[in-house]
């Protein structure tokens, strides 16, 4: 059976399928040891089968058939699909679907609220930056001029607004934080007060005055009124002295501060304002340190603007007013129109039903002068003023000056304790420890009680008019205070300068004619200084800024001819001069110093310089009227035009229009004027003239000649 096939050993060639089967057993499996069915020899075992092929045909189809049983056990049986399986699977497809959607309807929610989130973010990052720059960041250091600049609205909008609330301010005077937050809280702002330690560093070592260390203290009385009413005048038949003939020009320039006994042993401390229109602040300064205001009204005048301001000033800072009619010796006096314009003012006067009581004095005369006193003495003891001089001293600065000998001094009034020589003093951003007092005699003293003004030498500069004062316990302490102060004052200053914005820019390009005007001012006292300041800044127009770029006490020195120099700035000095290095240096500089004792003449100068800065305005005055008669042209010359003087006189400088049918035609000058053969200065009306336009030559008979000139018309400071 195997004879013709290519018989091979396993594992040397290709196996033969048939030969192999043939040695398959019943059950599909080899013995061992057994290559066929009768122990190896090709035949079968079963004695029926002849020749053993076909038993070995039958293994084959055996094999076969169970190959193909074997297959189809291990072929996976095909289920019956059944109703309830294409549900399950349509469930099963429709979850799988509704999940995707679900997936991604949470990852477009997910990006949905990112960006909300997002959004919210930068709304609520804006909304901060917004509530920030409607936060003023303030130190203690804040004029009426810098908060204007803070808050970036015209500073006439702030004085305006503190006159709504009943408190007369200039632009150099400096507010106290409840006025602040009024004000700011009318322009929409908020306030946070940086310097909020440093003041409580000073309110804590405030001492809590004991009842029984309570004693009463004489009365601190302001003469307020308008200048030349005689409030010095008073003072000095007080006094018994003369203080007007050490003031320049007559007028009291500085505040001063008496102490002065009566008969009774009684004693009233006198503080004496200037009544000058630019000593705003100096009055207001005065209202607050007093407890009694006299306010003194000339009989044969009326109540001025200076007297109704220091009337406003005392009003609000609540301090009982006494009113004096002055100059009733007079021809002239009536003092019941005075009455009458106070009742006017709401301020009616004891004689009149009213609760402000008034006396008529003379202070040349002395006249019921003791009367007066009387009335002072009777509202101070209604006042029951007390103080406890067994504490630290606290008080007001009066004013500050530079004496060459003596250095800085300070004339301060304490209010409350005593201050004696050698404590530590702590004024604004300065302090030093007092080695001298003076009364205002200049008498040396040791110490000074409540209500006493004195003059203090020590300070390492010039505190400012106005400014309180403690007595500190070490001098580190007061030294830490006050540079802590002048880091916040000098971060004050750098937040209130005002940078040139692109508006500004474009306001000034449309002007066309802006000019600014840069001062130096040096002065013998502060509140001098601050008044003259406040008058120049004052003074600035839409066209002309004045920038009051330095101010100090003491005399010019060579570092203001320096910052003159490099600023383009003149410098003003009020009853100071200037050294002779500075003189010198002012010279070859080209840098002009200007001196003044009396505040009147300082801002006319300014004012006028001011005027002579501004560029004047140029207005044109029609002179004559020409019709054009007959037309000539010359060779070489051109046109020709003899005219007839309708109105008016023409003069050969005089400019020109051509008119044509009521439309200019040209403007400009006349190159000859002629009557008849002659050049002509001038032709007046109803006379005949030729003349000829310079450059222009199209001239018909009926135009209009317009004869006219320009004038400069000087402008003035409103």
């Amino acid at each position: 059976a195997d004879k013709g096939r290519k018989r091979t050993r396993i594992g040397k060639g290709p196996v033969d399928v048939k030969a192999e089967a043939a040695k398959v057993t019943d059950n599909g499996t080899k013995k061992p040891g057994q290559r066929n069915g009768n122990g190896g020899n090709g035949r079968s075992a079963d004695p029926n089968n002849r020749g053993g092929r076909g038993n070995a045909q039958q293994g084959a189809a055996d094999q076969k058939t169970g190959r193909k049983a074997k297959r189809q056990s291990q072929q996976p049986q095909k289920a019956v699909v059944t109703d309830e399986d294409v549900q399950r699977q349509v469930k099963e497809t429709l979850a799988r679907l509704t999940g995707k959607n679900q997936q991604g309807a949470k990852s477009a929610k997910y990006r949905k609220d990112k960006r909300d989130a997002a959004r919210s973010a930068a709304l609520d990052a804006q909304e901060r930056s917004e509530a920030e720059s409607r936060t003023l960041k303030l130190t203690e250091f804040v004029t009426v001029s810098d908060l204007a600049n803070l808050m970036d609205v015209p500073v006439t909008q702030v004085i305006a607004t503190c006159m709504s609330i009943g408190l007369m301010v200039s632009i150099n005077m400096r507010l106290d934080a409840e006025t602040i937050e009024m004000v700011a809280e009318e322009f929409g702002y908020k306030t946070d007060f940086v310097s909020a330690e440093v003041v409580e560093a000073i309110t804590q070592e405030e001492e809590v005055d004991d009842e029984a260390d309570l004693i009463s203290r004489p009365p601190i009385v302001t003469v307020m009124g308008h200048v030349d009413h005689g409030k010095t005048s008073l003072l000095d038949r007080l006094r018994n002295t003369n203080v007007i003939a050490g003031e320049a020009g007559g007028i009291t320039q500085h505040i001063g501060a008496y102490s002065i006994r009566f008969k009774g042993g009684k004693r009233i401390t006198f503080l004496d304002t200037p009544g000058h229109e630019a000593f705003t602040a100096m009055r207001a300064r005065g209202a607050k340190v007093t407890d009694i205001a006299i306010i003194i009204v000339a009989a044969d005048d009326d109540v001025m603007p200076q007297t109704k301001e220091a009337i406003n000033h005392a009003a609000a800072a609540g301090v009982p007013m006494v009113f004096a009619i002055n100059k009733i010796d007079k021809p002239a006096a009536n003092p019941d129109r005075i009455r009458e314009q106070l009742a006017a003012m709401n301020y009616l006067v004891e004689e009149w039903g009213g609760k402000y009581q008034c006396q008529e004095i003379s202070a040349k005369q002395g006249i019921n002068i003791d009367e007066l006193l009387e009335k002072v003495l009777l509202e101070a003891e209604l006042l029951e003023l007390k103080a406890n001089p067994k504490r630290r001293a606290v008080g007001s600065v009066i004013e500050s000056s530079l004496d060459k000998g003596r250095g800085y001094v300070a004339t301060v009034l304490v209010q409350n304790g005593t201050l004696s020589q050698g404590d530590v003093v702590l004024s604004g951003t300065h302090y030093g420890r007092v080695k001298a007092m003076f009364n205002e005699r200049n008498q040396k003293v040791e110490h000074a009680g409540p209500s006493e003004p004195v003059l203090i030498l020590g300070l390492d500069g010039a505190p400012t008019a106005g400014e309180t004062f403690n007595v500190m316990e070490t001098e580190q302490e007061a030294r830490s205070i006050a540079s802590k102060r002048e880091q916040l004052k000098r971060e004050q200053d750098n937040r209130t300068k005002k940078g040139l914005t692109l508006d500004e820019l474009a306001r000034r390009r449309a002007l066309g004619n802006f000019q600014e005007l840069n001062v130096i001012i040096k002065g013998d006292v502060d509140g001098s200084i601050e008044a003259l300041s406040d008058s120049l800044i004052r003074l600035s127009t839409e066209e002309i800024q004045v920038n009051v770029i330095h101010k100090g006490v003491g005399q010019i020195s060579e570092s203001d001819v320096v910052l003159a120099s490099a600023s383009s700035a003149i410098i003003l000095g009020f009853q100071v001069r200037p050294s002779q290095a500075a003189r010198r240096l002012a010279d070859r500089e080209g840098v002009e110093i200007r001196t003044y004792s009396i505040i009147y003449d300082t801002i006319e100068d300014i004012k006028s310089a001011m005027e002579g800065m501004l560029s004047p305005e140029i207005k044109e005055n029609v002179v004559a009227n020409l019709e054009v008669q007959q037309t000539f042209k010359i060779t070489k010359v051109g046109t020709i035009a003899g005219c007839m003087v309708v109105e008016g006189k023409i003069k050969r400088n005089n400019k020109i229009r051509l008119i044509r049918d009521g439309i200019v035609k040209y403007q400009g000058e006349l190159g000859s004027l002629k009557r008849y053969k002659d050049d002509a200065k001038e032709v007046v009306m109803g006379q005949d003239c030729g003349l000829n336009i310079d450059g222009y030559n199209d001239i018909m008979v009926g135009d209009i000649i317009e004869a006219y000139e320009e004038i400069e018309i000087k402008k003035t400071l409103d």
